[in-house]
């Protein structure tokens, strides 16, 4: 029998939303590669304001998936850092990515008024910006820093990718990320980060672009096949201790 990995994603289920229909099937594209089981479940922000806890508690893994301004930011960050501090592998895609930045900001580096530019448009200096370009409905490369996760994910120094967002990590901002701790593992054409990982955490990568629009069942996207193994070993471990235990 197959085993069973319990995917939480992160964000408010639009079923007309093609990136909301991708993640579900890119995961389980995954899976059959994986000749696992998923069982994914969408988290309503607004449910995890309060209840962060008991909601993630529940599954090997969390996906932030895009469809920002959520319903609740606050939800969205509540469930991100618990997957960041609590070391559950985690995966977070566009909105997914700005979401992971300013919670980042916030809790590990300690700009409690780290602001995202699509809620506060006023923002004066911002560490989630207006892109100087959308990108909605655009494809991109982008190259990988070696010596990275991401990079080992690939298995090359550069990928094309679709994106469907307008924000994205301030420039300005990308020294105090990275002298932080959070690495800056891959880079648009013109030096503006793209994807973020954290170098000592089991499993924790966010891209700017979404990896689920590019899965199929001949060629599941490494990114998210990544991902699901992260959940499976996550979940061995944590039934290895409770065995112990």
């Amino acid at each position: 029998m197959a085993e069973i990995v319990r995917v939480g994603i992160i964000g408010d289920h639009n079923p007309g939303k093609l990136s909301h229909k991708a993640t579900d099937v890119a995961l389980e594209h995954a899976a059959g590669y994986l000749s696992a089981g998923v069982e994914a479940e969408w988290l309503p922000t607004s449910s995890l304001e309060e209840r962060a806890v008991a909601v993630v508690e529940r599954f090997d893994a969390l996906w932030c998936a895009p469809g920002s301004p959520y319903e609740s930011f606050d939800g969205a960050l509540a469930a991100i850092r618990l997957a960041r501090e609590g070391g559950v592998p985690f995966i977070g895609t566009c909105g997914g990515f700005q979401h992971v930045v300013i919670e980042y900001a916030r809790n590990a580096l300690g700009f409690t008024d780290a602001r995202h530019a699509e809620y506060e448009p006023d923002s004066a200096e911002p560490f989630v910006s207006a892109l100087s370009c959308s990108l909605v409905g655009e494809n991109a490369r982008v190259t990988l820093r070696l010596d990275t996760e991401i990079h080992a994910i690939y298995g090359g120094l550069e990928v094309e990718e679709e994106f469907l967002c307008s924000f994205g990590l301030d420039p300005r901002r990308r020294e105090l990320l990275e002298s932080g701790g959070m690495c800056v593992s891959g880079e648009d054409e013109t030096g503006e980060a793209r994807i973020v990982e954290l170098p000592d955490h089991p499993f924790y990568i966010a891209t700017l672009f979404v990896p689920q629009m590019r899965s199929s069942p001949e060629n599941p996207h490494p990114l998210v096949v990544a991902f699901l193994r992260a959940a499976l070993d996550a979940r061995e471990r944590r039934e290895a201790r409770e065995e112990v235990a």
